[in-house]
């Protein structure tokens, strides 16, 4: 594999969720990852051959409530540079695969381990997914139109921007400090915790009296008529996140409104009128016509397109975002590199039993 982590070796102790996708961009960016599966097979949502989040490893059967299972998985330990694992607080212990015997094989070793609540506190054991640590938070709250209960925002949150994220960079950090130091450690990545990061400025806004708790009435939660999204004559939906004072500009000549008919742009007393003009212009067109008025003026106004089409935008398609046949299509690997790039993965993953190869490729032995 081509990419800026060529010659990292990852174990993988099969899980749901945010462990799966952070091996994955480990992966894509060039580490040998090892999948430790189950013996009856992956463990996925849907068909395994088409899940491409187990794209780019090799999956390595084993019961690890078995002495020989365990003893293969330490055997790959001590080789390794990062072991990750999502299972609840104590469980890798009650296996015998916890960061003390794992460390003590391999003191070099970053073990990382991302679960919602964390390994300690009065929810560590209680089982979670996304829109709990996003209600926790206080994040689910911001998030929804005004009158309305909140909406989850999909499992991108809490899983993703603040799972697997925040335990790869906790990974990426430690194998930076183990240059120093020589020594590996142990990453407790908590959904809860990345969910509450990455909220950050929202804090610093609430703190400056400049945020409200009221849903649907700040500058980026929708209540700014200028950054919303709009239906179109035909059903479809536009984007306008026309924020900064010179975009706003363009916006209002675009779709020909009078800024001297409208209160300021930041006074909120004149929003339900913005509103109601942008409203009743982008009923008169259909999305790709206005795709196309507003193509070369930057007034921050795009199409909201649907999974199906979104591959095939001429941006996406000049960059090699997506990659695979129709309705196949998959992200590429992110971010890219001057001078090590990552290769791309193949089109659907590769899990069939390659125990004996991953064991060679390691040098453990069989016995």
């Amino acid at each position: 594999m081509g990419g800026p982590l060529s010659g990292l070796r990852v174990v993988e102790l099969a899980g749901l969720g945010p462990g799966p996708h952070a091996a994955m961009v480990l992966a894509d960016l060039g580490a040998d990852v090892a999948r430790v599966e189950r013996p009856e097979g992956a463990l996925t949502y849907g068909d395994p051959g088409l899940d491409s989040v187990l794209r780019g490893r090799r999956a390595v059967p084993a019961d690890l409530k078995s002495a020989q299972g365990v003893a293969l998985v330490l055997g790959l330990v001590e080789r390794a540079d990062v072991l990750l694992e999502g299972y609840r607080p104590g469980v890798a212990e009650r296996l015998g695969l916890g960061p003390d015997v794992c460390l003590a094989r391999n003191p070099r070793l970053v073990y990382g381990r991302v679960t919602g609540w964390g390994q300690e506190g009065p929810l560590a054991e209680r089982a979670g997914h996304d829109l709990n640590y996003l209600g926790l938070t206080g994040t689910l709250a911001m998030i929804g139109r005004a009158g309305e209960r909140p909406v989850p925002p999909l499992n991108l949150v809490a899983d993703y921007g603040g799972g697997s994220m925040l335990l790869l960079v906790g990974v990426l950090a430690a194998l930076v400090e183990r240059q120093a130091s020589g020594r590996g450690q142990v990453i407790d990545a908590a959904m809860v915790d990345g969910t509450a990061l990455l909220s950050q400025a929202l804090w610093s806004l609430r703190a400056q009296g400049v945020w409200r708790e009221e849903r649907g009435s700040n500058l980026l939660d929708g209540g700014a008529p200028f950054y919303d999204t709009y239906e179109c004559a035909d059903g479809r939906y536009v984007a306008v996140a026309a924020l900064e004072p010179q975009f706003f500009a363009e916006l209002l000549r675009a779709l020909g409104i009078d800024s001297s008919s409208l209160l300021g742009q930041l006074d909120p007393r004149g929003w339900p009128e913005l509103r109601r003009r942008l409203t009743d212009v982008f009923r008169t067109r259909t999305r790709d016509d206005w795709a196309s008025a507003f193509a070369g003026i930057d007034a921050c106004v795009s199409p909201v397109l649907e999974l199906s089409e979104a591959p095939s935008h001429p941006h996406l398609v000049a960059r090699g975002t997506f990659a695979g046949g129709p309705g196949h299509e998959q992200p590429q690997p992110a971010p890219r590199f001057s001078r090590t790039p990552a290769d791309r993965p193949a089109e659907h993953p590769s899990l069939h039993d390659a125990t004996e190869q991953v064991l060679a490729d390691w040098g453990v032995t069989a016995q």
